[in-house]
């Protein structure tokens, strides 16, 4: 995920509000300490522009 966003030059902070997400959720989903549901997911791809499907095969 960290890697997926900074190919976009977003920071954690601006990703995590863009996606109504805590800085300290994007953290833990970062560095695998917490793991988003299928919901949360969707809204991580949305947030990249990508979707869910391409979002599960780069990770």
């Amino acid at each position: 995920m960290r890697d997926l966003r900074k190919q976009q030059g977003i920071s954690q902070e601006a990703f995590a509000d863009k996606c109504g997400f805590m800085r300290t959720y994007m953290s833990r989903i970062e560095t695998g300490t917490a793991n988003p549901s299928l919901e949360a997911a969707k809204v991580l791809a949305d947030g990249l522009g990508m979707t869910l499907s391409d979002l599960l095969r780069d990770l």
